[in-house]
């Protein structure tokens, strides 16, 4: 359990105990209680002691947590805790500072997706937030994506997300980079995919038994298809991706397990950002071979187009030893590359 969960049942047990006007909470009873709580959600929970318990209530009486108006009550030598009143509580107190400054990151963040069509609410909220919480005090810009403003084909990912929820089937008229002319799709849409800065769309082609995908920027226009929608297709996105990089799926093909020689200098970067999730530089004695300004890496993908430019962007750096195909493949588009220079 995460402790951040845990001390927010701990808070909620010490405000309902604040709270409790016909009970009074020593600090052995205020111990019993955060225990008791904790036990509940986990039962194998170690519960926490008395110097947790005087840094909760620290935290509590504290700006940065709910400023609680706490007080002690003697007792003869004893001391019970209660709130001064007794309608209060931390449920229904605003952000406290730490929350706020959370808030203020996250917002920082969601406005990179200004302009995006399936983030209009990020429009509308922000201002809102910007006035409580005074957002805009920020005159410096601290982080920035990859994205492309000027992307075309954007316009459509809000009303194919909302036909991906609603199962609706469409008629997309699309034109492909190898044809001059445009045609007309039954397609019943079912996840949206980015790579390398472009969307794609992946569904069912009324005309196909396979699974297509569709490039937004390709496409010209969207329109509701009558057709009841067909879910045939539907599949575990996330395993359909996990061994192929970008977005290309050849029909019966296999993974392959690949064999790429990386570059000493270049090691460190794909060491820190690995080419495919599959990827592994193999024991201690393959990593001697640096000594001689290499090593052998491997990863399991389908051999695709993506792939192959995901080699070449690494220019003389990166050299493929296995398996041939994929060689051939790579020496035949370096010998078209040298012939434009």
């Amino acid at each position: 359990m995460s402790t951040n969960k845990n001390a927010i049942i701990r808070y909620q047990a010490l405000d309902k105990c604040f709270r409790n006007t016909g009970k009074r909470y020593y600090i052995e009873d205020l111990l019993e209680a955060c225990n008791n709580a904790l036990y509940e959600f986990d039962y194998n929970s170690e519960g926490i002691k008395k110097r947790q318990l005087y840094d909760d209530l620290r935290f509590m009486k504290s700006s940065q947590g709910w400023s609680i108006p706490l007080e002690k009550k003697k007792e003869g030598r004893r001391v019970y805790y209660r709130y001064e009143d007794s309608s209060f509580s931390i449920k229904n107190q605003p952000l406290n500072e730490n929350e706020a400054e959370q808030l203020k990151s996250a917002m920082l963040v969601l406005g990179r997706f200004k302009g995006l069509p399936q983030f209009e609410w990020v429009n509308e909220l922000i201002p809102k937030l910007d006035q409580t919480f005074n957002l805009s005090n920020q005159n410096q810009e601290i982080i920035s994506f990859d994205t492309n403003e000027f992307l075309i084909g954007a316009e459509f990912i809000s009303p194919l997300f909302k036909a991906i929820q609603n199962q609706q089937s469409l008629i997309v008229t699309y034109q492909s980079f190898n044809s001059e002319i445009e045609q007309e799709i039954t397609f019943h849409p079912y996840h949206l995919k980015q790579y390398n800065n472009r969307w794609f769309i992946f569904g069912k082609n009324e005309g196909y038994d396979n699974l297509t995908n569709l490039a937004l920027d390709r496409i010209k226009c969207i329109e509701h298809a009558s057709l009841k929608f067909d879910a045939s297709q539907i599949i575990d996105f996330e395993e359909y991706f996990e061994d192929i990089i970008g977005v290309t799926k050849p029909k019966d093909t296999d993974v392959t397990r690949i064999v790429l020689r990386i570059n000493k200098e270049l090691w460190p970067y794909i060491n820190s950002k690995p080419i495919h999730e599959s990827q592994s530089s193999g024991g201690i004695e393959n990593h001697k071979t640096l000594e001689n300004g290499f090593i052998d890496i491997t990863i399991s993908v389908v051999l695709n187009y993506e792939l192959e430019t995901k080699i070449l962007e690494h220019g003389e750096k990166v050299r493929v030893i296995k398996p041939e195909v994929l060689i051939e493949r790579i020496r035949d588009r370096v010998i078209k590359m040298a012939k434009n220079y």
